[in-house]
Parts: C-alpha cells; sequence; structure tokens
C-alpha cells in the first residue's frame, strides 16, 4: 500500500480509502465487518462515511453505516488503527426531510448536535476528519451545470462555520476539517478566513473525480497541490460503470444500476459512448477496466486518496489491487485521447 499525508498534517493515509455508503443497504453488517478487516490486512488505514448513509438516503437507514462501523469498533477494539472521517450532511428540504427536517445550517447547533450524533453512532470519541458533506449556499454540485447566482441567498457565514468547527476541535471531538462537492471559490475563501483567523484550515476536498469527470482538474487541482488540500476522490468507477458491467444494456443483478436505476449521472449516453472506448482500450492492454480508472486516478499529483466501494468481496479486492498497477506512457496516452473526445460526460 502506498500512503500519502493528509493536507498538511502528520497522519499518512493509505491511497485507497475504504467507502462505505452501501453498508446498511446492500451490504450487511456480517459484510461490512469482513470488508474492514481484509483492507486492514491489504494496508488500508483510512475509512469514509457519513451521517446521510446507507444509500440512497432514507430515514430508515438514516445513521446506519456509522452504526455499523461503531458495531465494529467496538467488537474490535481496533479504533487506533484507523483514520476515520465522517460527515454532516447539508440542506434538502424535498430530498432528506428526515435530517433536521431539510433544514441543515452549517452554525454552532447544527454541527455541534451533527458531531454528537455521529460519534455515539460510531461510539468513539473523536473522527479523525470532519467534513460539510455539500456546501449550504446554492452553488455547482451534484452534476449541476450552469451557475445560477442568487443575490439574496441567505446562508450561513463560511466564518461563522469555521468558528463552530473550531469548538469541536477545541473539545476534542475532531481533529481536522475538510470539505465536500465544493467549488474553486469556496474552497479558497475557507483558506483564506482560516489563516485570517487563526482557525481549522482545510486537509481535502471530497469532490467526484472519475475517467468520466475530471472536472476537478479545472481549478481544484491546482489548489490542491498548491495548498496541501488533496482529493478525496469519490465515485471513481462511476457507480461501477467504468468497470464495463453494464454496456451492452445489462443490468447485473444486485449491481447498484439494476436496484437504483434513477441515478442515471454515469449512465446518459456521452457518457456510455466513453465507457465504451474506455473500456476498449483496457481490454486492447490486457487491463482490468475498472483497475485502469482507478489507477489513473492513483497516479494524480493532486489526491490523496481514492474511495473505493464494493458490494463483493470480489470487487473490493480488485479494487485495492489497483494501487499496485502502474499504467504505462502508451495506455496514459490512450486515455488522454479518448478524454479529448469525450470531454467530462458526467459532471
Amino acid at each position: 500500500m502506498e500512503y500519502r499525508k493528509l493536507g498538511n498534517t502528520d497522519i499518512d493515509v493509505s491511497v485507497i480509502c475504504l467507502g462505505t455508503m452501501t453498508w446498511g443497504e446492500q451490504n450487511t453488517p456480517a459484510e461490512a465487518f469482513e470488508q474492514i478487516e481484509y483492507a486492514l490486512e491489504q494496508g488500508v488505514n483510512f475509512i469514509d462515511t457519513a451521517e446521510l448513509y446507507s444509500i440512497p438516503p432514507q430515514a430508515k437507514t438514516y445513521g446506519r453505516t456509522e452504526e455499523i462501523i461503531g458495531e465494529w469498533l467496538q467488537k474490535s477494539g481496533r479504533r487506533n488503527e484507523i483514520v476515520l472521517a465522517s460527515k454532516i450532511a447539508g440542506p434538502g428540504e424535498s430530498w432528506i426531510p428526515h435530517i433536521r427536517g431539510g433544514k441543515t445550517r452549517y452554525n454552532r447547533e447544527y454541527i455541534r448536535q451533527a458531531v454528537d450524533a455521529s460519534l455515539q453512532r460510531l461510539r468513539t470519541d473523536y473522527l479523525d476528519l470532519y467534513q460539510l458533506h455539500w456546501p449550504e449556499r446554492q452553488t455547482n454540485f451534484f452534476g449541476q451545470l450552469g451557475y445560477q447566482h442568487q443575490f439574496d441567498e441567505d446562508f450561513t457565514p463560511l466564518l461563522e462555520t469555521l468558528e463552530a468547527l473550531e469548538e469541536q476541535r477545541q473539545a476534542g471531538k475532531i481533529r481536522h476539517v475538510g470539505l465536500s462537492n465544493e467549488t474553486p471559490w469556496g474552497v479558497m475563501r475557507f483558506l483564506q478566513l482560516a489563516e485570517a483567523h487563526d482557525l481549522p484550515r482545510l486537509v481535502s476536498v471530497q469532490n467526484p473525480y472519475s475517467l468520466l469527470n475530471r472536472s476537478y482538474e479545472v481549478g481544484l487541482a491546482e489548489i490542491s497541490c498548491r495548498e496541501q488540500c488533496g482529493l478525496l476522490a469519490y465515485s471513481p468507477l462511476g457507480f461501477g460503470v467504468l468497470s464495463g458491467k453494464y454496456l451492452g444494456g445489462e443490468k447485473p443483478a444486485g449491481a447498484r444500476l439494476t436496484r437504483y436505476p434513477d441515478y442515471t449521472r454515469y449512465s446518459n449516453p456521452q457518457a456510455i459512448a466513453a465507457t465504451e472506448q474506455y473500456v476498449a482500450l483496457a481490454r486492447k492492454h490486457n487491463l482490468d477496466p475498472a483497475q485502469m480508472a482507478l489507477a489513473y486516478i492513483n497516479s494524480r499529483p493532486f489526491l490523496t486518496s481514492n474511495i473505493v466501494g464494493a458490494t463483493s468481496m470480489a470487487q473490493l479486492q480488485s479494487n485495492i489491487a489497483s494501487i499496485d498497477l502502474q499504467l504505462s506512457d502508451e495506455v496514459l496516452a490512450g486515455i488522454e485521447a479518448i478524454h479529448q473526445q469525450h470531454p467530462n460526460p458526467s459532471p
């Protein structure tokens, strides 16, 4: 396993991070425990979760993933072997009314409530990394294109949010802070405020990044490198699309997009056309398509960790093994050629 520093901290995290959003929905607790223990055996020390999970979000499974991790922590006693990250869910009255009425603000009271509840479910005294799952303000995230500015928008001042996170850090409940689904403006503004007011400095940005969505490279990648605020890449396989298993209209039994066909971000016609070419490139070079897609992300200089999720042990084993794959110059050139033809079909 390869390790990189988490931001400007002294924490070494594995380049492969274990994602957890299927636990409690597609995976049982026993399967989750097996995944954690296998990942640890392979040198993975970084686990990412969120109060929102399991996915898809619904009231009956809210917080269930954190509970499963907490059960494992209590059973194993191995808290000191992992770097544990979680997130506070943002506002969303139309789709997560079960989380604080869908009216979350990133202020002192809501952040305190969310941190305390996550710690209780996780059965731990602290989180190594605490992230804002998506911006409270209206901006471009979750695939939204065409920025529409709202001049009269009311959202919690970013300085107040940082001060609230600092209170949790001072209380010993969180060690470091990060953002998720953020824009270049948001990341830089948080960094500027932290420096000006001696508040917690961001150590990571958890955004989507894959062969089907390289939009992070425009603006955010430079920030990651220059500001020591690296990418935690989520959906690196585009909900499994880049494995090629859905090509030709296939719907494998139990697969995520078979069970949840409304998740169309990575399966539009442009994405399918690009995927066909990426899969063909991998097979031309006798590579597993999913491993090629993951290895590309692992090689990026702005990456801190690549968050892989799996519903089967075979998938997890293959995904973790991508750390040992070094792509040739010819494969890299082939990837860039396809990207030129099909740039970011799934933003």
